[in-house]
């Protein structure tokens, strides 16, 4: 079968990555696991309308034998996954790929998902910069600067976009491929050899799953691939993010599924709290407050964290910690001591807890998070011989929103919108983690902030009229050049029905402003 077509203009780095070996095996990733893919999301729109009928999640009751199975491990950790103690993320151009790579992190996540605006160039350019980087030949002269890697860098894992997302510049017998697929097949294709080669393996992070099944199919994947390759199976190793509320009662099962394959579990805790408000998005009872009052330590957030570790830990995983977001200034030190407080009081919970490592999204924070951690560690690669037998975690605990101290205010939906309408027009202009407020905001902040509106406008706590007010607003202060970003997020915020994601009528007109 031949029907493969790239809609994508040409350019040197598809030259590079789009050869036809690579997409005939993109392509049969896609055959053979299209449909499965499909099934996935249709499972989740059936999951999504029991839970708006009054259905809450649970621990599976027949699961239950995996998880009270004390036995089971997944498979020892590669050589250079024993320790994570801190990991650096951010998306796949090629000064933030060298930059992160030399920032003395142990880990350097590279990201095609949510801090990376998936325009074609992006997406195409990002695999040539992973070639360049384990081929150890990645450099950049910017004419004030060049970069290049040093001796010692950190080990690469690679984040494919999610189930829901589809690449509309490459179909497969006339349908878009998906996402995941092409992301994760290229990826491999081209260096899951030379990673071999250099002494590490393929490794990945896997985004927004919901359930084991989801998990089943990446394994799949991951057996499916290998062969098709000639790469001794096991060698890929995955990380999955527990960014979803139905994904966190489902953890035991979801290492047991990936066991083989496993690196363990990483607490996404933006994308679980957008989670938490998706898919309690009618429930009145779970109408949280402002977003900068739900915090790490409010007794639903702590319960899935401390969970995450008692599982990982017992099943000889690796848990690995949330994100520290914060952006140092170099004009305001005030701002800095006191958001860097913030900071390492966050990794030491987090060491305190029992994570093995945690994450950051600036260089100037590896080092306050690896002193955290070094500290707690010692020379031990990781803790996880430390079980955790003293957590006790059931599914209300999990569901505990009532615990969470806080009013929704006019300050908390102002803010929503600026940072919604600021994220927005930053990914719709190609980049996705934008600097807003000192923060690194990602995808995952602007879900938080248009479906907060979209709960607290359905729940009576702001008014539709108030909302819109506040958009215009602050598009005043902004000023042009923000109008489409105003648009899209007053149209997934405000509209009757919620909006599975934000990213998927973006994505629509990215792909339509690249054609324009």
């Amino acid at each position: 079968m031949t029907a493969v077509d790239v809609l994508g203009d040409a350019s040197e780095a598809g030259a590079r990555v789009l050869t036809p070996q690579a997409l005939a095996f993109v392509a049969d990733l896609q055959r053979e696991f299209g449909t499965r893919r499909l099934d996935v999301l249709a499972a989740r729109a059936e999951r999504q309308e029991r839970i708006a009928a009054g259905e809450l999640p649970d621990f599976l009751p027949e699961m239950s034998a995996v998880r009270d199975d004390s036995d089971w491990q997944v498979a020892p950790a590669p050589q250079d996954l024993l320790d994570r103690r801190v990991e650096i993320t951010g998306p796949v151009d090629r000064k933030m790929v060298i930059n992160a790579l030399n920032s003395g992190a142990r880990m350097f996540m590279a990201d095609f998902e949510d801090s990376n605006a998936p325009t074609w160039r992006n997406c195409i350019e990002g695999q040539a910069n992973l070639i360049d980087a384990v081929d150890r030949t990645i450099s950049l002269d910017t004419g004030a600067k060049q970069y290049r890697l040093r001796d010692e860098i950190a080990t690469l894992l690679v984040r494919p976009r999610g189930w829901h997302l589809h690449e509309r510049h490459l179909l497969i017998d006339g349908d878009p491929v998906s996402a995941s697929l092409f992301d994760f097949g290229l990826y491999l294709f081209h260096c899951g050899r030379r990673q071999m080669d250099a002494g590490s393996g393929p490794y990945f992070y896997l985004p927004k799953l919901e359930s084991h099944l989801e998990a089943r199919l990446w394994n799949d994947i991951f057996i499916f691939a290998q062969q098709e390759l000639g790469i001794p199976r096991g060698t890929i190793r995955a990380t999955v993010l527990i960014e979803t509320i139905l994904a966190a009662f489902e953890m035991d099962e979801i290492l047991y599924e990936l066991r083989e394959h496993s690196a363990g579990l990483n607490a996404g805790r933006w994308d679980y709290m957008f989670s938490f408000i998706k898919k309690f998005s009618d429930r009145p009872e779970f109408v949280l407050p402002d977003r900068p009052l739900v915090t790490m330590s409010v007794p639903f957030m702590r319960a899935y964290t401390e969970l995450l570790v008692k599982t990982c830990h017992r099943r000889g995983a690796h848990a690995i910690g949330g994100m520290a977001a914060f952006i140092p200034s170099r004009r305001d030190p005030e701002v800095n001591e006191v958001a860097l407080t913030k900071v390492r009081e966050d990794k030491l919970r987090e060491a305190g807890d029992g994570f093995d490592g945690t994450w950051v999204a600036h260089p100037d924070l590896v080092s306050i998070a690896m002193s955290v951690f070094d500290d707690v560690l010692g020379e031990r690669p990781n803790q996880v011989d430390r079980q955790r037998d003293d957590v006790s975690v059931a599914a209300a605990d999990l569901l505990d929103v009532a615990g969470t101290p806080g009013e929704v205010t006019e300050e908390g939906v102002r803010l929503n919108v600026s940072v919604g309408i600021q994220y927005i027009a930053s990914w719709l202009n190609g980049v996705g983690a934008a600097a807003i407020n000192n923060l690194m905001e990602d995808a995952a902040t602007a879900e938080i902030s248009r479906s907060q509106i979209w709960q607290w406008v359905h729940h009576g706590r702001v008014s539709r009229e108030r909302v819109l007010e506040l958009v215009g607003e602050e598009l005043e202060k902004l000023g042009p050049g923000y109008e489409a970003a105003a648009e899209l997020f007053a149209e997934v915020a405000l509209t009757d029905e919620f909006a599975e994601f934000l990213t998927l009528p973006a994505y629509e007109r990215l792909v339509d402003g690249e054609a324009a």
